[in-house]
């Protein structure tokens, strides 16, 4: 207990990976490549197809921290309004992608790196060899991105927007522009990314790459797909620096390094997490209490014969009332990890599969919990578009959102079940 603490903490899979990969999105965000990216997706949509990219630019701004509450989610209040259609449908519309649809991606993310981590560590409780990837839940989170952007978008028109009537505020409000100095930001940091994409592809996709497996000269096994961390980092870092030159909001090393450090100094409290989950997941392993109740647990499901769908869709309802009473989503997950992954992979199912479950739960119900970290701010939104707005308003509002996404995605991950389809790269359903 105290001999190992620092080795505990410093070994912890998760803690590495997320502050190397956030020191490429911090540059990325702080220079504000992300909340331009956001707004010139917004803005140059057709009246038509506003909410679809509403949406679906809240789902893919889960790939920086806050980009997506601070920018996205007040600029949909201003575009629908724009549009002559209710803001407090553009703050809902925008608050589900975000919120609600925070484990779908086309691409991933910190959250991949942060609760793979960890993850990893549950898993190593019954395979000591065992690892997750960022990239273990890749393909069930792209379809999700499109699932989420479908559903929230028949929430929003069909259920919603009509519940919430006619906008009678009279008051006017400018949609901002994307800026001439921003544009050209965005055009440095669409060659740097272009250039980037190339090089890393010279690596990987000749025979003989150097990324490849020296062996078998596979991609998958390869020091590419274990270098997938640095890899992401790099795509953010290297066009967010272009996009900072551009505008001219870095004009030399040392704001890149402020920034990187600013991105660190944010992430003082998931250190601390770290620190006792960490510790928790060490005496699981030496008390081998964590193997006990995994296999205890996984005797009882066989017992039981509770298995494959009804298991899933009872884990997946845990997740999501847990989540009403924790907001952090590593913290939940660092609890009920040493405990249901070893537990299901001893009846057979992947640590990414019992992960997937876990996020579908967390993520649908972020969106009705008061406890969520930002739930205060979209509140304050919403007051200013609607003074008698208050912390029931926004959750009556959000809670059809949260109902669709947790039958959507669940149904998804049934027929993804089903049909045994491959949840990642390289990784499946079953052990």
């Amino acid at each position: 207990m105290f001999t190992s603490a620092i080795k505990n903490f410093t070994g912890f899979a998760p803690l590495g990976t997320v502050l190397v990969a956030l020191l490429g999105v911090g540059v990325a965000e702080g220079s504000g490549l992300i909340s331009t990216v956001l707004k010139k997706l917004v803005l140059s949509t057709p009246k038509k197809f506003v909410t679809v990219v509403v949406v679906f630019a809240g789902v893919m701004s889960s790939i920086a921290s806050d980009a997506g509450y601070v920018v996205l989610i007040p600029l949909g209040a201003v575009i629908f309004k724009s549009c002559g259609r209710h803001p407090l449908a553009g703050i809902a519309a925008a608050f589900a992608g975000v919120s609600g649809g925070f484990s779908a991606n086309l691409l991933p993310g910190p959250t991949d790196a942060l609760l793979g981590g960890i993850t990893t560590e549950a898993a190593r409780l019954a395979n000591p060899t065992y690892e997750v990837r960022m990239t273990g839940n890749w393909y069930f989170i792209i379809a999700s991105a499109f699932l989420i952007t479908l559903l929230g978008t028949f929430v929003t028109e069909k259920i919603v927007e009509p519940r919430l009537g006619e906008y009678k505020g009279n008051d006017n409000e400018d949609v901002m522009e994307v800026t001439k100095e921003q544009k050209r930001g965005l055009l440095f940091a669409g060659i740097a990314l272009l250039v980037t994409l190339i090089g890393i592809s010279l690596l990987v996709v000749p025979y003989n790459g150097i990324l490849r497996n020296p062996e078998t000269h596979e991609i998958l096994k390869s020091p590419f797909m274990d270098s997938i961390v640095v890899i992401i980092a790099i795509l953010f870092l290297i066009p967010g620096i272009a996009y900072g030159i551009g505008e001219r909001t870095i004009k030399n090393d040392k704001q890149v390094i402020n920034l990187m450090g600013k991105s660190m100094s944010a992430m003082g409290s998931y250190i601390v997490l770290v620190f006792f989950a960490a510790q928790f997941v060490s005496y699981f392993s030496y008390t081998k209490l964590g193997t006990v109740i995994a296999v205890r647990g996984a005797n009882f499901l066989e017992a039981t014969g509770i298995k494959g769908i009804p298991l899933l869709l009872a884990f997946i309802v845990v997740a999501a009332f847990i989540n009403l009473f924790m907001g952090s989503a590593s913290a939940k997950w660092a609890i009920m990890a040493p405990i249901f992954v070893p537990m299901l992979m001893g009846i057979g199912y992947s640590p990414e599969l019992t992960q997937m479950a876990y996020r579908i739960g967390d993520s649908a119900t972020n969106i009705i919990s008061p406890l969520m970290s930002y739930f205060a701010l979209i509140v304050a939104f919403a007051e200013k578009y609607d003074k008698d707005s208050g912390i029931g308003t926004l959750i009556s509002t959000m809670v059809p959102y949260s109902i669709v996404f947790l039958i959507g995605w669940s149904i998804l991950l049934m027929l993804w079940f089903i049909f045994k389809l491959p949840l990642g790269v390289g990784v499946g359903i079953f052990m």
